[in-house]
């Protein structure tokens, strides 16, 4: 629960304004960055590009160095994933890890425990969208 209270105070930090047609850019200079939930280690930071992360229908740029590595983790949404730079390997419970590069898209279901590491020398950037409120939950057992 408390990861989830700090995702959407990070969130209501930064979100951006808008909910009519726009465009975001990775390198628009008004983007603003804000930190992961606590269940992540530093250097992950993301930016709200439309919607509001405490309800339905939200979508983020999520931004972290080479060779992160994001710890065992579940959603309560699902996640649809475009892979904006560098490469990334998924590897969701159960299932053979994907490998994407720039450019891929990903699914991951509701629910579905995973971990993921960027294996680029070059930053990762996911833009992410969210059916249902954004959140983030600790996963402790085996992938």
């Amino acid at each position: 629960m408390k990861s989830i209270l700090i995702l959407i105070f990070c969130f209501t930090t930064f979100a951006q304004a808008g909910t009519g047609p726009h465009s975001i850019s990775l390198s628009d200079q008004d983007l603003k960055w804000g930190p992961c939930p606590e269940i992540f280690p530093k250097g992950c930071e993301m930016s709200v590009l439309h919607g509001d992360p405490k309800k339905k229908d939200a979508d983020i740029f999520l931004r972290v160095p080479s060779n992160y590595v994001f710890p065992p983790h579940s959603h309560t949404s699902a996640e649809h994933m475009n892979l904006v730079s560098g490469n990334l390997e998924i590897k969701y419970k159960g299932e053979e890890p994907m490998i994407l590069k720039q450019g891929s898209f990903a699914y991951g279901p509701a629910g579905h425990a995973h971990e993921a590491k960027c294996t680029s020398q070059e930053a990762c950037v996911l833009s992410i969208g969210f059916e249902k409120p954004i959140d983030a939950k600790a996963y402790n057992g085996t992938l």
